[in-house]
């Protein structure tokens, strides 16, 4: 019964990430053309990473736009971008990852993909997680604003030389566009080359990226402990077969910790539980409520 709840969940998900998918992505001439969508909806930040060069993005990646102005010779900061983000990770959290990524909806298939998975050691595990906040700080911010050429302009590393998102997208456009394919070189070979790890390592381990590379996910994490949408297991009613955590995609130790800045929201772990101890509340109230499951009230009676 609750395998067929899980399957039911995942499918209803994943429908979910392909309307978002084709929503951020939703200018179809574009991918016929050849040319990257110019419209006034492209000054919007999307929540997720949406490369630019897509040409059916129909907004703007935050990641690039915070990267694009942190790089330029005028500004530095853009409170516009990192007020958005703020914005997304406040409501949301990391369940723009779960639901709403593009990028993340790809590992999720390839992980489908019957092959013998990979369970990575936990404390390695638990290094290579802080990789993201490293990329994020370095690549994203500190060397676009640090490293200037002669003209005072820097560089978007992360979308220039890591960004597994804009390759897909690069891709796209390649195929629609002879010219642009003329023109490939080492960066875009290079960009290829880590690309194919990361999907060959999402067949092996679940979400490879977002456990360990993503900015954006780092980003949303630090919201994670007080984002409006958080989860709740209610340890009274918990049985303790721990079949939350071999579901969870992020290998979240949900029991211990199920607010974790690794987790992101993707519900598998509620669908799992075949006493229904998990919860998930949406809105301003989360205090309220979670300290009414644990048994107590405001005043800590």
């Amino acid at each position: 019964m609750a395998e067929d709840k899980t399957r039911k969940h995942e499918r209803k998900r994943n429908l979910i990430q392909l309307a978002a998918a084709a929503f951020f992505n939703g200018y179809a001439a574009g991918f016929v053309k050849g040319e990257i969508f110019t419209g006034k909806t492209k000054i919007l930040c999307v929540p997720v990473l949406n490369c630019y060069s897509c040409p059916g993005a129909l907004g703007s990646c935050p990641i690039g736009s915070l990267q694009a102005v942190i790089s330029s010779r005028k500004h530095r900061i853009s409170f516009y971008v990192l007020g958005l983000i703020m914005l997304f990770g406040i409501v949301l959290g990391r369940l723009v990852c779960g639901f709403l990524c593009p990028f993340g909806l790809l590992q999720d298939l390839l992980h489908k993909i019957p092959l013998k998975k990979i369970k990575v050691n936990e404390k390695a595990d638990r290094v290579m997680r802080y990789l993201k906040y490293v990329v994020l700080a370095v690549l994203v911010i500190l060397l676009p604003m640090l490293i200037r050429n002669p003209l005072d302009m820097g560089e978007t590393w992360f979308c220039k030389y890591i960004c597994p998102a804009g390759t897909v997208a690069g891709i796209s456009l390649i195929l629609s566009n002879p010219v642009l394919r003329d023109m490939i070189g080492f960066l875009f070979s290079w960009k290829m080359c880590l690309l194919l790890i990361i999907l060959v390592s999402s067949t092996l381990i679940h979400r490879p990226f977002c456990r360990y590379l993503c900015p954006l996910g780092a980003l949303y994490g630090l919201f994670s402990r007080f984002s409006l949408y958080q989860m709740h297991l209610d340890k009274s009613k918990c049985i303790g077969c721990h079949k939350c955590e071999e579901v969870c995609p992020m290998a979240v130790r949900c029991t211990l910790d199920i607010n974790t800045a690794e987790c992101i929201r993707c519900g598998k772990c509620k669908a799992a539980c075949p006493v229904h101890a998990i919860d998930s509340t949406f809105g301003f109230d989360i205090k309220n409520k979670l300290e009414k499951a644990d048994g107590t009230d405001i005043k800590g009676n």
